[in-house]
Parts: C-alpha cells; structure tokens; sequence
C-alpha cells in the first residue's frame, strides 16, 4: 500500500513538471499567453502532487509505527 501511494505522488510530481516545461519552452519562445495557461495546469498539477507526497509521507509513517 505505501509503494502505491509513493508511486501515485510520484507520477503527480512527473506530471507537474511536464507542464513546467511545456510553459517555459512557450515562455522561450514569446508565446506568454500559452505559457501562462501551461503554468496555471502546472500549479494545479504541483499542488495535487504535494497533497499526495503528503498523504504518502503520513502512510508511511503510519505504517513504520505498526
């Protein structure tokens, strides 16, 4: 079960970081419409990687104590 909730954070963080460098290659190329819409799903995607890197973190502790 914690491998799976590690798992699941971390394919959250790869998405996130896709959309970070999708709005910086459209930054780069002076596409700022284009990159503020990638970097707005980017947030979006970075904070649900947190809420479950942090779920992960507090199963993983839940389960060290058992």
């Amino acid at each position: 079960m914690p491998q799976e909730t590690h798992n699941k954070a971390a394919e959250a963080h790869e998405t996130a970081a896709k959309a970070h460098r999708t709005a910086a290659e459209h930054h780069g190329k002076g596409d700022h419409a284009k990159a503020q819409e990638h970097s707005k799903t980017a947030h979006g995607h970075s904070e649900t990687a947190h809420k479950q890197s942090s779920s992960a973190h507090t199963k993983s502790g839940q389960n060290a104590k058992s």
